[in-house]
């Protein structure tokens, strides 16, 4: 007998045949001991070289508490989880270093928003629809689909030469990051015994490291060459990802599809509650983004797409919990509906305030602190440091206090509140106390935006681990959607009038009265074009009134991004009362399994 502490496969006698093996699960509850004996047919638990890579879970018949030896071709096949991982990551981290350099380049500045908007979109709408897929191709070619997507949609960004067609590219690419990003973590998650998949996933995030600095290395690539070598790295990377995956990882056939035919199975896929849901938020981000900006409030623009959007979501709502024969938040999601509904909610919150802080910050180190591309990619390592080490560390501590899960959050929440709401106090001669406070923010928003979902995952049916965490990581990403789109007219609000002023004042104070000149420095510091000011009428090439004018902008800039973070807080403290609410998932931990071969 071999207990859920040894680290060790169970020994089959060379006598007995697969068919023959059954595992004995022994648990304890409430202190008397229960066995359960559950047949499984062909189930090859050594994990030899004949069949490298397996799941686990009721999906493929594995022991789902045992920790398998590590061979050479599981180790690779984890190595190609690690690429699909990343290499759903580094598009938006790197290209969201430098909107600037690009929309300079391709135009768009009305526009550029919509790449990262895009992206999110195109990640959030391809979840849900994955496990589904799974099951009628394979793990493993939905990772290869994943991983091409990447490479087509970084090709198309590499070669755009207008702004549309750059969305178009990230948009394609997000599908991709959607498939991959949640097979990644699925597979790591399925490969894992359950006592340890935070230590499992922990390992997972950590490879983003060479990527924390993002913001450093698309600065340096756009410097000294062309800021479209950003996608052809991220195409290469995403290829290395898809070659590893086509050679190494090879999982057992799933029978998630209990015998269905793949028509069948397709009959289960929630198709109209994916269009629904898709189509509404798309038109509810729209509204949101155009509001305000490209139109006003009360404009029909707005107003029909808001009000549409808002429609669809609800109709979504009901379909979802009156209609759909296959929903595509199955009933068995809810066997612990509390832990459940309030990570929800803290996945939400801690996605809107991880995409405004990776998005709005790289843009806030250059608008007020200058467009120096080593002092821009210094700025940003603090955050991507930050986010990695706290995600990494409350992912190893859910393994090793088995549970303690409301702790983990409350804490994670609160530093998420306190440093995202304290960079409200960053000012253009206080950088040394905002990359302090930038540390504590990334801390608390990396503790909860991994950690969050997979503590969905342990409390969940092992077969509905794919569909729990392609659920949650939607959620988040819709939440960072919904919450960039948010902070972003927040700030454009406050924004406008403030760099109007300041530029009226610094074109009078050094002799510039033409009214079309003004309008253009004013337009080209909210582009954050400054380099062309200087050769603007009135400048005429003189260096100390581009430093004044510049110094205006920065000034508006400094007093407009505050109002975001204030925002923050109040997202801040819905989590922090919703992780105090959270149920512990202690319980899902201190399950003690034997295997017994019979």
């Amino acid at each position: 007998m071999e207990t859920a502490g040894t680290p060790t496969a169970p020994a089959i006698a060379p006598t007995t045949s697969h068919s023959d093996v059954s595992l004995r699960k022994v648990t304890s509850a409430g202190g008397v001991p229960h066995t359960e004996t559950v047949e499984h047919a062909n189930t090859n638990l050594s994990y030899d070289e004949k069949k490298p890579v397996g799941e686990s879970g009721s999906s493929d018949a594995l022991d789902h508490e045992q920790e398998p030896p590590l061979s050479f071709r599981r180790l690779m096949s984890m190595i190609a989880m690690a690429f699909l991982w990343t290499g759903s990551q580094i598009p938006v981290y790197l290209f969201g270093g430098i909107p600037p350099i690009i929309y300079a380049d391709i135009g768009g500045t009305d526009r550029w928003v919509w790449f990262v908007l895009a992206n999110l979109l195109a990640l959030a709408a391809v979840c849900p629809f994955v496990g589904a897929i799974s099951d009628l191709m394979g793990r493993r070619y939905v990772a290869l689909t994943g991983a091409t997507l990447i490479v087509v949609g970084m090709i198309i960004c590499s070669t755009a030469h207008s702004m549309n067609i750059f969305i178009a590219g990230m948009a394609i690419a997000g599908a991709g990051a959607g498939i991959n990003e949640l097979t990644a973590l699925a597979v790591t998650s399925e490969l894992a015994p359950t006592r340890k998949r935070g230590k499992y996933v922990a390992i997972l995030i950590f490879t983003i490291v060479p990527f924390c600095p993002s913001v450093l290395w698309a600065q340096l690539i756009a410097q000294h060459s062309s800021w479209r070598y950003v996608g052809l790295f991220c195409a290469l990377w995403a290829f290395t990802g898809l070659v590893m995956t086509a050679v190494f990882y090879f999982p057992p056939p799933r029978d998630n599809s209990k015998g269905l035919t793949s028509k069948e199975t397709i009959a289960r896929i929630d198709f109209v509650g994916g269009l629904l849901s898709i189509s509404g938020m798309i038109l509810f981000i729209a509204g949101l983004v155009w509001g305000g900006y490209q139109y006003t409030w009360h404009s029909a623009h707005v107003l029909v797409t808001l009000l549409l959007g808002s429609a669809l979501l609800i109709a979504f709502y009901i379909w979802e919990t009156k209609f759909a024969k296959f929903p595509m938040f199955p009933h068995r999601l809810k066997q612990d509906p509390r832990i459940l509904a309030m990570t929800l909610v803290i996945t939400f919150i801690s996605g809107a305030n991880f995409f405004s802080v990776l998005l709005f910050w790289p843009t806030q180190a250059f608008n007020v602190y200058g467009h120096d591309p080593v002092g821009v990619g210094i700025r940003g390592i603090p955050i991507g440091f930050s986010i990695m080490i706290g995600a990494c560390v409350v992912l190893w501590l859910l393994s090793v206090l088995r549970g303690h899960n409301r702790l983990l959050m409350v804490v994670s929440c609160c530093f998420m509140t306190a440093g995202c709401g304290a960079l409200a106090a960053a000012r253009t001669d206080n950088i040394g106390v905002v990359y302090l406070i930038l540390a504590i923010a990334g801390l608390g928003i990396g503790g909860i935006v991994v950690p969050a979902s997979i503590i969905t995952t342990i409390i969940c049916p092992p077969d509905l681990i794919a569909t729990i965490a392609a659920i949650t990581l939607a959620i988040r990403v819709v939440g960072g959607a919904v919450g960039y789109t948010i902070y972003y007219n927040i700030f454009y609000a406050k924004f406008v009038p403030k760099l109007t002023q300041k530029i009226i004042v610094a074109c009078i104070e050094n002799q510039i009265y033409n009214a079309t000149v003004i309008t253009e420095v004013a337009e080209l510091t909210g582009a954050s074009l400054l380099n062309e000011i200087l050769y603007l009428p009135g400048v005429d090439g003189n260096v100390t009134i581009w430093n004044s004018l510049v110094k205006a902008g920065q000034e508006a800039y400094a007093e407009s991004y505050p109002y975001v973070y204030y925002v923050s807080i109040a997202f801040g403290s819905i989590a922090i009362i919703a992780s105090a609410c959270l149920g512990d998932i202690t319980k899902y931990m201190d399950n003690h399994v034997a295997v017994v071969i019979e």
